[in-house]
């Protein structure tokens, strides 16, 4: 997008920004019907769109499925906004800087296992958006099928705001706090934390440190939703509880604000009269969150065997496949290894499944050297990978005492379908060239 509609906060706003963030309340539970109302009496009671909607506000209803999807699925909030979405002026094209949209048909997919170093710091009074770049993805965006995935790197706070119509957006942020204002409040995401923001929501990213980093999975298709927990019972991986929906809280404000529209891949920017983060009061289900990874109930093995990541997972996509993801994610988060007789770390492996990983803190338990926070993995469909040499030689002979993983926060985007490069991916400057050669000098061991 260049470097326009950026604003670099003073230390005072970012210190302002910080004690907003800090003090924030939240609404809990995923994918409650949640409601709430920044001035008493702006909610409705007992229908959605009386012939006068409250305090003189407009009734209008986002929804994020079909009307007709059954209920268990069915997504949508209420709305009771200062001016309608419809006033608007019309939108025109805009550039779209390092982001790009499936079908990903520039490159052919790689079978080759491949590892990036953090993204180089970024131009001067870069945002959130324009600080977006995009690795590469599969599907098709126009027919809400497959992923992207998205690195950003940014260094000044948002003063334009930005919605998504082609998928839902998880932000995993690597470096640097944010505070995103949506239209249904505001929310609070820190390294180790994580933000869903659903598809066609509005919202600013502004920066709580000098400079933020991490990634985003661009989820074309189904909503996220907690994964079913079969034989496991009715608690553990990720409780619903532990999401957190904002608290209406809305802007008043009049003015000129460029709000920017991701459309069918392209973006395409207008400029309003005023801020269309007005929404007094709310109620629904289609609402964005935050969660702790850390809050993660890790389940694993008690007696030997390291178990598929599957067991892993905190949100799922699912397709018209029971059981194959559209896409899965899945975090590593602290637990405890107490497998008798097992190789502990992750073993060697080729999947049907197409995995994407990041690390956003410490060290994974299955690469000791070159896979940094900021960085990313990616192994495609059928590549062969698994611990580096190094990895294998340690815990081929380590002591198996009861040991607790707590150094390192890594997380995988699971995807159904290879993932396909952009071409700037493809050929960064920061791809590592050499990754091949963390499993160069695995010995023969066969002793027949």
């Amino acid at each position: 997008m260049g470097d326009g509609g950026t604003s670099r906060a003073s230390g005072s706003e970012r210190e302002g920004a910080r004690k907003t963030a800090e003090g924030l309340a939240y609404l809990s539970g995923f994918g409650n019907e949640h409601s709430s109302e920044a001035v008493p009496g702006a909610l409705p009671e007992g229908r959605n769109s009386p012939q006068r909607a409250p305090l003189g506000l407009y009734a209008e209803q986002l929804s994020g499925s079909a009307f007709t999807e059954p209920r268990a699925h069915n997504r949508r909030s209420w709305l009771y906004r200062i001016r309608p979405s419809a006033a608007h002026p019309a939108f025109t094209r805009a550039q779209n800087g390092s982001v790009r949209t499936a079908p990903f048909n520039q490159t052919v997919p790689d079978p080759n296992r491949l590892r990036w170093n953090p993204l180089p710091d970024p131009a001067p009074e870069t945002d959130f958006l324009a600080g977006l770049w995009t690795l590469g993805g599969n599907g098709d965006a126009t027919q809400r099928t497959g992923i992207a995935v998205h690195l950003y790197a940014a260094n000044a706070s948002m003063d334009r705001v930005f919605s998504d119509a082609d998928g839902e957006l998880l932000i995993v942020p690597e470096r640097g706090g944010l505070l995103l204002r949506t239209e249904f409040g505001l929310l609070h995401v820190e390294p180790g934390h994580v933000a869903l923001i659903p598809r066609g929501v509005r919202f600013r990213v502004e920066l709580l440190d000098d400079s933020a980093r991490g990634y985003v999975c661009e989820n074309y298709g189904a909503p996220f939703r907690l994964p079913d927990l079969g034989p496991i019972g009715a608690n553990g991986l990720a409780n619903a509880r532990d999401f957190r929906a904002p608290v209406a809280a809305y802007e008043d404000v009049e003015g000129p604000v460029e709000v920017v529209n991701k459309f069918c891949g392209n973006l395409w920017t207008a400029t309003y009269d005023h801020s269309p983060l007005d929404v007094v009061a709310w109620h629904g289900n289609h609402v964005p969150y935050v969660y702790d990874l850390r809050r993660f109930n890790v389940l694993g093995t008690i007696t030997y065997d390291h178990p598929d990541p599957s067991i892993f997972t905190v949100l799922t996509s699912p397709s018209d496949t029971p059981g194959l993801a559209g896409v899965d994610f899945v975090v590593f988060a602290p637990r405890w290894l107490v497998g008798e007789d097992t190789f502990r770390p992750p073993y060697f492996h080729r999947n049907v499944m197409s995995e994407y990983m990041g690390l956003i803190e410490g060290a994974y338990d299955a690469k000791a050297e070159g896979f940094v926070p900021g960085g990313g993995s990616l192994h495609n469909m059928m590549s062969a990978h698994g611990p580096d040499r190094e990895t294998f030689d340690r815990a081929s002979a380590a002591e198996l005492k009861p040991q607790k993983i707590d150094d390192g926060l890594a997380f995988m985007f699971e995807t159904r379908w290879p993932l396909t490069l952009t071409p700037h991916a493809a050929r960064a400057e920061h791809l590592q060239q050499r990754y091949d050669d963390v499993w160069q000098g695995l010995e023969r061991h066969f002793r027949p």
